[in-house]
């Protein structure tokens, strides 16, 4: 049975022992009953996984021992997925949640002209990337970025192939017959679509319009299709 996972972004590799956070000890002790002498798993969010045990059950301040260190192998393709805004903040929580298990590296919360909800709650989004993080058994964090224009994007996203995929006319590529490189973005648009403005935006600044099948989806369906075509081909 593989060993409780847990996120600490201020473990130090190298050190002899930690102090878990106090969120982490609750869960520990509290939550799952842990003692002293059994084993946990932790993790920064930057690869470093530390196999740990306890040696002092706190619930408020747990103090663990490192036993063994290991660098997870970061992803060779790192893939950003710009996406509006929705209406519905729950099914922007599913995107995350799913983008995360698919392998997204970067999200960026698009204001788009026609975004509908502008209110981002970021602490509870984090809360989100990190639980599906440990929940898929990964070491890298993905970097959730506070929202930004498409003006913003598109005029400071440094990425080697950049990709925009909407629904309005005009010659369109499928992603599965690109040259893909290491370094990739992709942009969605929101239920309304991008404005002709935001389209003609994108393509001055080098985006590739990109075609996601032959159906109209959803903002977070697209989100996710985008990013499973660019993790498996």
């Amino acid at each position: 049975m593989p060993l409780p996972f847990f996120y600490e972004e201020d473990i130090k590799p190298g050190s002899s022992s930690f102090v878990l956070s106090e969120e982490t000890s609750k869960h520990c002790v509290q939550v799952l009953r842990m003692k002293t002498g059994e084993q946990l798993e932790l993790t920064d969010g930057l690869g470093n996984i530390i196999t740990a045990a306890i040696t002092a059950a706190d619930k408020r301040a747990c103090v663990v021992r490192a036993d063994k260190e290991r660098k997870a192998e970061k992803p060779a393709r790192q893939i950003a997925i710009g996406i509006s805004l929705l209406k519905n903040p729950g099914r922007f929580e599913w995107f995350l949640e799913k983008a995360v298990e698919t392998g997204v590296s970067e999200i960026y919360p698009l204001l788009c002209a026609r975004t509908e909800r502008q209110h981002f709650r970021h602490d509870r989004m984090k809360s989100i990337v990190v639980a599906a993080m440990l929940q898929s058994q990964q070491a890298w964090l993905p970097m959730l970025h506070n929202p930004v224009t498409v003006d913003t994007i598109t005029a400071t996203a440094a990425y080697k192939q950049k990709l925009i995929a909407h629904c309005a006319d005009g010659h369109k590529q499928k992603i599965a017959q690109l040259a893909l490189q290491e370094s990739i973005i992709a942009l969605i648009g929101p239920e309304g679509d991008f404005t002709p403005q935001e389209i003609d935006q994108c393509l001055i600044n080098g985006y590739i319009p990109v075609t996601l099948g032959n159906t109209r989806l959803r903002t977070e369906t697209a989100g996710i299709t985008a990013l499973v075509l660019l993790v498996n081909n």
